[in-house]
């Protein structure tokens, strides 16, 4: 097929057009500046030069293409409002594109959004009307016009090299701060997954869903304590790890307080069944004690 991918030459989208082309697939990698065109011509991919907030560079992109893969997402969460906006037409423009195609739309959600009904969380699980993110809104509003969707829902961590999100930031604090911190008594879990593992999901994703609607989870670790990973983080950083209060959160962690005190245990056990799908690379905590995290001089996201 060929696999219109935004996002082309992000930590996830760079893996997820990697793994098309290994499998045979022709791409067509979205690129919004000659820097990010030479990355996704590296990669063996076709370049489609424009960014989110161009829909006409969207909607040609996907109507030359057999199917569509969406992970490109501007995670500014000091003015989230307007990422969500860009997000939300995004996904409606390549929507229409691929209306009446056959072709299939997989758009890219969290865990975290999601509105637990069960001690973990689970793919029949829906989004959280409070939580700001409207990717699977989106996602369904397509669905309802008729274009196959599938919505790949990644954890909080999604962890190799290349790492810019969330751990690679607790860890730009703890050296700013001086200390390696959790919430209350650190016992609320993060899910994680690798991001070539991720890639395979979402390959999987585009070659197996049946027509419709489905939602998968790429998780690997279904829930590590938050305490855990800072305590990692405290030993490779030879610093101290400390328990911060709710209160105590928001002045040390700033706006990832709110992500790191979340209890988002969650399975993957029927993405696994339905599409053959099983993580095989390491987990967080072993990346972090053998992995490139701490070579580095972390920079906080933005």
């Amino acid at each position: 097929m060929k696999v219109f991918v935004t996002g082309a030459t992000g930590f996830v989208g760079s893996a997820v057009v990697q793994e098309l082309i290994s499998a045979g697939h022709e791409v067509l990698g979205l690129a919004r500046s000659d820097v990010g065109a030479k990355s996704v011509a590296a990669l063996g991919a076709q370049v489609h030069l424009g960014d989110l907030g161009d829909t006409e560079s969207l909607r040609s992109g996907a109507m030359g293409a057999d199917a569509v893969i969406h992970t490109a997402f501007n995670h500014d969460f000091l003015n989230y409002g307007a990422a969500v906006q860009t997000d939300t037409r995004a996904i409606e423009t390549l929507g229409e594109a691929l209306a009446g195609s056959g072709g299939r739309l997989i758009v890219t959600s969290g865990t975290l959004v999601l509105q637990r009904k069960e001690p973990v969380i689970v793919e029949s699980d829906s989004p959280d009307p409070a939580f700001p993110r409207k990717s699977e809104d989106a996602a369904r509003a397509v669905a309802a016009r008729g274009v196959n969707v599938s919505i790949v829902r990644l954890p909080p961590s999604v962890h190799g090299d290349g790492d810019h999100g969330f751990v690679p930031t607790l860890i730009a604090i703890a050296r700013e701060k001086g200390a390696s911190a959790y919430i209350g008594e650190g016992l609320n879990r993060w899910p994680a997954v690798h991001r070539l593992d991720a890639a395979r999901l979402y390959r999987l994703a585009l070659e197996k869903a049946p027509a419709g609607i489905s939602n998968y989870h790429g998780v690997g670790d279904e829930g590590i304590l938050t305490r855990e990973i800072a305590q990692v983080i405290g030993r490779k950083l030879n610093l101290p790890v400390v328990s911060k209060s709710r209160e105590e959160a928001a002045d040390h962690f700033s706006w990832l307080a709110h992500f790191f005190a979340m209890d988002g245990l969650a399975s993957s056990k029927w993405t696994q069944q339905q599409l053959g799908w099983e993580p095989q690379h390491v987990g967080l905590i072993a990346d972090l004690e053998h992995g490139w995290y701490f070579e580095q001089v972390g920079e906080l996201v933005s």
